[in-house]
């Protein structure tokens, strides 16, 4: 078995600033949702993904992937969305296992209601603290990390703003 290629000193700091700023905003996001809009950052994110998609709606199978979750853990989520009436699944009649999920109008209003406090939160916890300079490495470190893993990231979308 080969040697582990351990961590420089350099490397071990930036990686111990990562975990610390990572847990600081998460803690800080999911305490600002569940507190002022009673949810998740995990519901919050699938009502994102699918007012975002075109007719609000996505399969199962692609909101999976784009939240990052199990495709259990994803219908846990949807069968609470749904139970709050922010969400419905329908099924697609040339996949009989295949389902879709849909926002609702309610879905979207929960929506209009927490996204001023969420995006509050998201600028003190990070970019309140942060020049336009350290801004864009933020950006090109963040990409660089999710496309070494899989990700896409949408460069053209960034550069156009």
């Amino acid at each position: 078995m080969a040697e582990p290629r351990w961590l420089n000193e350099r490397e071990q700091q930036a990686w111990r600033a990562f975990i610390a700023a990572q847990r600081v905003v998460n803690t800080r996001i999911e305490q600002q949702l569940q507190r002022d809009a009673g949810i998740p950052h995990t519901y919050y994110e699938i009502l994102v993904r699918l007012s975002e998609a075109p007719d609000g709606r996505l399969r199962m199978s692609e909101l999976a992937v784009a939240t990052q979750g199990s495709r259990s853990r994803l219908s846990h989520a949807v069968n609470r969305l749904e139970q709050a009436g922010w969400v419905r699944r329908e099924g697609i009649e040339s996949d009989r296992r295949g389902q879709v999920a849909i926002i609702t109008d309610l879905g979207r209003q929960k929506l209009v209601e927490t996204a001023p406090g969420h995006v509050d939160e998201v600028r003190k916890s990070i970019f309140d603290a942060l020049t336009e300079e350290q801004i864009e490495h933020l950006y090109d470190v963040c990409a660089t990390l999710a496309r070494h893993s899989g990700d896409a990231v949408d460069r053209a979308a960034w550069e156009r703003r």
